[in-house]
């Protein structure tokens, strides 16, 4: 049997996902210890709409390569195109409107002198004992700076409910993409030696999309995501270690199922 490829062509299996964290597996750890764990151990999966998710990865496929993007097409084509109706046979209105977004990208002269360098980069390093991993969409080393495309259904400017925070914020800050960019620059700083600028670069799912590139030039809000994530990453690593137990959040559908939930309360 052949090695795992665990941060390459198996990036996203659970392999990798037991070897290493990742920004998005340390969000579900942080939502529910007992469903992130029984997902780890593949005992739940969730039906999730895909849709979006397709939509970012397709727009993202696009700006990689022309040998991603249709590769991208072919493994996905029978999720993407509409099977009945008067638009059998076209793809769906999710995926024309991703055709919209990258036109719009395209025509952003900004995005064009910004979105150069190597694409699809795999980082590694160590936060506070724990080896994490990242996937960064563009990395040029040479000028210190990298960036993530990222897709939003919200205006740039919208600010949207947060349920960890109980309030509005950006839409960056509120899917944990501040985050994100804090540990990409962390582990960049670990392989290189040397500072990135981080950017989200913001394109928006509308019939006229927006876009912009979102700058971070401050430190202050990305040390503070990473000292948060220092703090918390050594007792969610004993949880996905089973050296801790994991505590169930109560509330989600794995709770739910599993008989997690409160049955009293008192009011």
């Amino acid at each position: 049997m052949m090695d795992k490829d665990l941060l390459g062509a198996d990036y996203y299996s659970v392999e990798s996902s037991r070897a290493y964290w990742s920004i998005s597996q340390y969000k579900r750890f942080r939502e529910c210890e007992a469903r992130a764990v029984a997902e780890l151990d593949e005992e739940w999966s969730e039906d999730r709409d895909s849709t979006p998710l397709l939509v970012g990865n397709y727009v993202h496929s696009y700006f990689e390569s022309q040998e991603a993007h249709e590769v991208f097409k072919s493994e996905n084509g029978s999720t993407m195109i509409a099977k009945t109706g008067a638009t059998k046979g076209q793809l769906k209105k999710d995926f024309k409107i991703a055709e919209i977004m990258i036109q719009a990208l395209q025509s952003d002269k900004q995005f064009s002198e910004y979105y150069v360098g190597e694409k699809e980069v795999a980082v590694t390093g160590v936060i506070n004992g724990t080896d994490f991993k990242g996937k960064i969409d563009c990395l040029n080393i040479e000028s210190g700076y990298f960036v993530d495309i990222k897709t939003t259904k919200s205006q740039i400017d919208d600010l949207v409910w947060s349920d960890e925070y109980r309030t509005k914020m950006r839409w960056f800050e509120a899917y944990g993409y501040v985050l994100q960019m804090a540990a990409y620059k962390e582990l960049l700083y670990q392989q290189y030696g040397k500072e990135f600028t981080p950017i989200i670069y913001a394109v928006t799912k509308e019939d006229v999309p927006d876009t912009r590139a979102i700058v971070f030039q401050s430190d202050e809000k990305l040390k503070y995501e990473l000292t948060e994530l220092s703090t918390m990453i050594s007792k969610l690593d004993a949880v996905k270690k089973g050296l801790a137990e994991a505590i169930p959040c109560k509330h989600c559908n794995y709770c739910k199922s599993h008989g997690l939930t409160d049955k009293v309360e008192i009011y």
